[in-house]
């Protein structure tokens, strides 16, 4: 896998005037990129399942091998030909599927590649695909939606704000929940781990990460979830570190985060 740290320096530097930072394309890189061969580390599995909430087994949660194939996704994201600078992306959806139970012991195989890409009110959004599979099976599928914010932008459809839903649950999220997340999945983003990087984007304090808000769901329905199943989330407004959201279990296999007040962070569906 390509190293987190080298992949967000070459993000950095091609934001950069006469760096990279003007080398965008209209369309999508026409390519695949692959890694074969990966495997699970049991202390990793095990770290990433407490931060998150996981129980501590031998399978993995259908969210962990998002966290495995970031790195090769990342690396995609900073290609030269990739429409929208990656300090520009802000990730407002995920669906992942899960085609069968994965063992901690079985050897993945990535392959990331990006499509999709289309008009929304505040720019452009953009799909970045990665595979996982078994022996040639894929057995895990994760579809991330990206919006690169510009000016002057239209032709998109504008999400509407439902009411909230009746909290099931309300959960401390403490502090530092953005640092240790981002140890476990390997996204060091600023705006999760730091005041100053996250006021240098507009946000008051650090954020959670959307992917451990989406985790931290599952792990909640964790005795309701079938072998294999599709779960999609839409990510409406960061929750802020530390804060209090509520969590709500919806009766047709939605769920659902909010602050106390009602503004929702995250609204889902399992199916």
């Amino acid at each position: 896998m390509p190293a987190t740290g080298a992949v967000h320096r070459r993000a950095v530097l091609g934001a950069l005037p006469g760096l990279g930072g003007r080398r965008r394309g209209s369309g999508l890189p026409a390519a695949e990129l692959v890694v074969r061969g990966v495997r699970v580390d049991r202390a990793h599995l095990a770290a990433y399942d407490r931060v998150c909430g996981f129980r501590l087994t031998d399978r993995l949660p259908a969210t962990f091998p998002h966290v495995l194939g970031f790195p090769l996704a990342l690396r995609l994201m900073t290609e030269p030909e990739f429409p929208i600078p990656l300090t520009g992306l802000v990730h407002v959806g995920n669906r992942i599927t899960l085609r069968r139970p994965i063992s901690a012991d079985e050897t993945l195989d990535f392959t990331t590649y990006a499509e999709n890409l289309r008009p929304h009110d505040r720019g452009r959004q953009v799909d970045v695909v990665l595979l996982g599979s078994v022996d040639g099976e894929t057995v895990w599928e994760g579809v991330s939606t990206y919006l690169g914010r510009e000016r002057g932008a239209g032709g998109g459809e504008r999400s509407t704000r439902p009411d909230a839903p009746a909290a099931t649950a309300r959960w401390r999220v403490g502090p530092r929940v953005g640092t240790t997340y981002a140890r476990v999945s390997g996204d060091h983003n600023p705006i999760h781990t730091s005041l100053l990087g996250a006021r240098l984007f507009g946000f008051r304090r650090p954020i959670a990460h959307g992917m451990w808000s989406k985790a931290r769901c599952l792990a909640a329905l964790e005795n309701r979830l079938p072998d294999a199943y599709t779960v999609e989330v839409a990510f409406k407004a960061p929750v802020p570190l530390p804060s209090t959201v509520d969590f709500a279990l919806l009766p047709d296999g939605g769920f659902a985060l909010h602050d106390p007040r009602g503004r929702p962070h995250l609204a889902g569906l399992v199916r």
